[in-house]
């Protein structure tokens, strides 16, 4: 085997993951390199799908087959080669999972050290024994509070909950938390058969009555006559009768905590739960933990005071400790080992927090559950993780480290990453900030368009040499060749009126009054953890939305458990004066998956492909076979392949290896089965129809006015390389915005809705980001309200109003600081967000 020669670089060849080109590139190591593009290019393709994947499937290899199980493994990249490639770690844009037991104490190990720390060197009451770090744990049983399980909550299933209206009758259904169905009206038909009346209120019940029928833990079996009264019931047990069953009854109580304890439906789950009232423990007092554990105390706090105080607040708490030990500093009167165990636990813990400061996290809480927090929030918590780890000699390959991040903390960002390159490491980003471009000392350009458009390498070199490099859509960002912006072209419309929010309580947000313009583009920007996503993606979109009757969509749980630890959401405080003012409807444009499964897409989503559906039943061939719209359906089993039941591909098991999915052999991917595809409109099936990209679909039904103008405006947000057939799960959060962006424009517009989106650049290059304004605008322009949390500058200049939260994050932050046009928030003396946006209005940015 010959002797691989040392490089320098990395070197690539043959890269094809999804839409790559074939490409060859090489990439210096131990250098930050900005893999960039606008959005879909290929570039998470080449840094993710394959640097990383084939890093990672390296590392596998030297791993036992048994262990391998235990990785989320990614699929083994398509490429020919790839050399001098060291050991990898992502960090990705994506959440911790939806367990709230996860928390940033956890997935930073702060709080191990924590334990540590209580463990070895609290102060223990005179006569207490030493408890081991486990037991300061609420998710083990030696610390959990026995009462409520480490839950901090205790459930109780009591008469209110369950019989919501006692002036009801039990055949009228009294008792709620009984099945609705058959087994409901089996409860009620066995009562009959015990002599109790079903058809006086409950209410007027006897006490001892209703306290056995919902209580009780017998469960008696009696005959039951479905349909006879309590008399004719009587009669007949006395002339014995054949009955119908033996019916046993189930207390109503029992029945709620059986369901929720052993039902495999969540559904079933949830339902229980809504007749389970949860209050805090009595024993622990929420705190989740044994009394043992919670008489420890280290500052005079417990260990779950301090989970809660402001990373900020114990980074000063921890301070004084972390002195090395010299015969000057110790304390005479405290145990030696004790002082070296504390300044060693301490030292670490003030270092470990630093980071996570400069990263702008100094609000978060050690308890704060990492359900709760945003991809950018999470993804900078784990880089402070690595960056205390002190690795040296692999790479670094982040997604977008800079998303959700203000102007002011993107410095800090570039600060660790510098960090973690002088520390011997190759750090590759995933980015379209144009400041953390900047800052790169190589540039990876993908493009030049996206999807099918895209996937070649534009550029590939040092940073000052790409403003030559004429193809690259980046580089006329990172080098603009523009002039100051003009104020007065910036301001054309006039607020029509204002939502006024006053007594706004949430998180910290602190008795704010705030009003929100109607009719015009609003961006709420501010640094960072300041309060703006409280106020308007919680507070606004709760009020209005309860204003409206509209309920918004919460997160699953994944199990019981977690239906149990997830809190409910704490209400908002805050009241709408005035009312709604001419809003008739909310519509909340976030990032979510526009499905969870495959069998979702881009037609389906938009309702693209019912008229298509419907044009192939058109037909003459299909009128012929009497073939309908379902019939072009993959859902539906008379025109879907048999063997794959219209998935497309068939997961084949490899044991040791990750699993792998192969086109189906039946209808060799299609989807549809052979009687189905024989269907041809403009000598194309259903399959090949669903395979065009809305480029090809707009030129292939420029005739069809419902189907092309749809069409259209996909294709306007930018999202024209996407195939039609594409499905949810290989979408980003950026492209499935824009799907439901598209959805909304095909609407027929009255000027009445109120749109709310959550930093909706996330993820888009900055010419991605000039489309959407164009959208948005498009909606005011309606007449429709458009209200945004953004940091992207082109953003802000570019709205009609502008509210800026502050001054710092936290506690320190919830206010207004200031608000107004775009040119009047620019010279704001107090707002973190002024000077950026003035040097980007001046033509600076």
């Amino acid at each position: 085997m010959p002797i691989q020669k040392k490089s320098a670089n990395i070197i690539i060849k043959g890269a094809r993951e999804h839409n790559l080109k074939n490409i060859d590139l090489e990439i210096p190591r131990d250098q930050l390199v900005v893999f960039t593009g606008v959005s879909g290019s290929g570039k998470s393709s080449l840094a993710f799908g394959t640097l990383y994947a084939e890093a990672q499937r390296r590392y596998l290899e030297s791993v036992s087959p048994y262990a391998r199980r235990l990785f989320n493994q990614m699929s083994i990249p398509e490429v020919y080669s790839i050399s001098g490639l060291p050991p990898a770690v992502a960090l990705q844009q994506q959440r911790g999972g939806t367990s709230t037991r996860s928390t940033v104490g956890s997935v930073t190990t702060l709080s191990n050290l924590l334990r540590m720390l209580y463990s070895r060197a609290g102060d223990y009451p005179k006569g207490q024994g030493i408890i081991y770090a486990e037991g300061f744990s609420p998710n083990t049983p030696e610390g959990a509070c026995e009462n409520c399980h480490g839950l901090g909550k205790v459930y109780e299933v009591n008469e209110k909950s369950m019989v919501p209206d006692d002036g009801k009758t039990i055949r009228e259904r009294a008792v709620a938390s009984w099945p609705t169905a058959w087994q409901g009206q089996n409860q009620r038909d066995i009562l009959t058969t015990m002599g109790i009346d079903v058809d006086v209120p409950w209410k007027q019940l006897p006490q001892k009555d209703r306290d056995w029928i919902l209580y009780t833990e017998e469960s008696p079996s009696v005959p039951v006559y479905p349909g006879l009264s309590q008399e004719e019931v009587q009669r007949a047990i006395k002339s014995k009768k054949q009955f119908d069953y033996m019916g046993t009854f189930i207390g109503a109580r029992k029945y709620v905590l059986h369901t929720f304890a052993t039902s495999q439906s969540q559904l079933m789950k949830k339902r229980a739960l809504s007749f389970m009232t949860g209050s805090e423990c009595p024993e622990c007092n929420g705190k989740r933990l044994k009394k043992q554990a919670l008489a420890v105390k280290f500052e005079g706090l417990d260990i779950a005071q301090i989970s809660r105080k402001p990373l900020k607040d114990l980074e000063k708490i921890f301070l004084p400790y972390t002195k090395k030990l010299t015969g000057e500093n110790q304390n005479k009167t405290v145990n030696l080992e004790k002082q070296v165990v504390t300044q060693r636990i301490a030292a670490d813990l003030f270092a470990r927090l630093q980071v996570m400061l400069e990263l702008g996290l100094g609000y978060l809480t050690l308890e704060r559950s990492t359900p709760t927090l945003s991809p950018g929030e999470l993804q900078r918590l784990r880089l402070a993780t690595q960056v205390h780890s002190n690795l040296f000699g692999v790479v670094y390959v982040l997604d977008e480290p800079s998303a959700g991040l203000h102007p002011a903390d993107t410095r800090a960002l570039l600060n660790i990453l510098d960090r973690l390159k002088q520390d011997g490491n190759s750090i590759f980003v995933v980015e379209h900030e144009i400041e953390v471009i900047r800052h790169a000392d190589w540039i990876v350009d993908i493009g030049p368009g996206a999807g099918e458009n895209g996937g070649k390498v534009i550029y590939n070199g040092e940073l000052d040499k790409i403003k030559n490099c004429k193809e690259s859509i980046t580089a006329k960002y990172l080098y603009p060749d523009r002039t100051p912006i003009k104020l007065d072209a910036i301001q054309k419309r006039i607020p029509k009126d204002w939502l006024e929010l006053q007594g706004v309580y949430k998180n910290n947000l602190d008795n704010l009054a705030v009003n929100i313009p109607l009719g015009v583009m609003t961006s709420v920007t501010g640094i960072s953890g300041s309060g703006k996503s409280s106020l308007i993606s919680q507070v606004l979109v709760e009020l209005a939305g309860k204003a409206l009757g509209q309920k918004q969509e919460v997160a699953e749980p994944e199990s019981g458990t977690d239906l149990l630890e997830q809190q409910a959401p704490e209400t908002a405080g805050g009241q709408l004066i005035g009312g709604l003012k001419g809003i008739k409807r909310l519509v909340v444009v976030d990032q979510k998956p526009i499905g969870r499964t495959p069998r979702s897409n881009l037609a389906t989503y938009t309702g693209l492909f019912d008229p298509v559906r419907k044009l192939f039943a058109s037909t003459q061939e299909a009128r012929k076979k009497r073939y309908d719209a379902g019939r072009f359906s993959f859902n539906v089993a008379k025109g879907r392949c048999a063997n794959c039941q219209g998935e497309g591909q068939v997961m084949v098991e490899l044991l040791f290896l990750p699993s792998v999915y192969t086109p189906c052999p039946v209808c060799g991917g299609t989807r549809y089965n052979a009687e189905t595809l024989q269907i041809t409109y403009k000598e194309k099936n259903i399959a090949e129809v669903l395979r065009l990209t809305v480029d090809e679909a707009c030129d292939f039904f420029d005739a069809v006015p419902s189907i092309f103008s749809a069409l259209e405006t996909v294709r306007e947000v930018g999202l024209g390389y996407l195939r039609l057939g594409q499905s949810a799960t290989e979408l980003s959060g950026g492209e499935a915005q824009r799907i439901k962006l598209a959805t909304e424009l095909q609407r027929a517009q009255n000027g009445s809705t109120l749109y709310v989106l959550d930093e909706p650049t996330t993820g888009l290059h900055p010419s991605d980001v000039e489309r959407l304004m164009a959208q948005l605008n498009r909606l005011v322009d309606a007449g429709n309200t458009v209200v945004l949390v953004e940091h992207d500058m082109h953003v802000l200049s570019g709205s009609d109003y502008i509210i800026d939260i502050g001054p710092e994050a936290g506690s320190d932050g919830g206010k207004v600081v200031a608000e107004g046009i775009p040119s009047a928030v620019a010279e704001n003396k107090t707002s973190r967000t002024a000077p950026y946006l003035k040097a980007y209005l001046k033509g600076l940015g």
